[in-house]
């Protein structure tokens, strides 16, 4: 699994012209899944994502983790994140995840996420052409791949 975590003032994704999700303070998840990933990948990046200390403390320090800034997340499934351009000019996405291996570990990824967070996460919808807007705060931006733990 790859993310980009970007700390953002405010995001949403919108969905035919209507808005799906919005959040205020908080971070914006895109997530790419392949098909190699499981839970306990969602499980790593979700302990990761809720412990990651990117947000001011009283010294204007990076030193505190989004529960302690009373942050919200949206989470977007971004299945370009997978693609690979090693030949050519054009992306390859074959390592991206099938639907029916994607959409459960997504669910799984933003209900965990969810629990961790001790309140609902705001999400896009898997497969659909959306819409994202985000000022990103900072700018923080980080990106994490479960297959390479640095």
């Amino acid at each position: 699994m790859r993310v980009v975590i970007q700390r953002v003032s405010h995001a949403s994704v919108t969905i035919n012209g209507t808005c799906k999700s919005a959040i205020k303070k908080g971070f914006l998840v895109l997530l790419g899944i392949e098909e190699a990933d499981n839970q306990e990948d969602a499980d790593w990046l979700c302990k990761k994502i809720i412990g990651l200390r990117v947000f001011d403390d009283e010294n204007g320090v990076m030193n505190k983790s989004i529960l302690e800034a009373g942050g919200d997340i949206l989470v977007v499934s971004q299945f370009t994140l997978m693609a690979s351009t090693k030949k050519g000019n054009r992306p390859s996405y074959i390592r991206a995840a099938r639907h029916e291996t994607a959409i459960p570990l997504y669910e799984y990824f933003c209900n965990e996420l969810s629990i961790g967070l001790g309140k609902q996460v705001g999400t896009g919808e898997f497969g659909a052409d959306m819409k994202v807007e985000l000022l990103n705060d900072g700018p923080v931006t980080i990106c994490m791949d479960t297959k390479n733990k640095e």
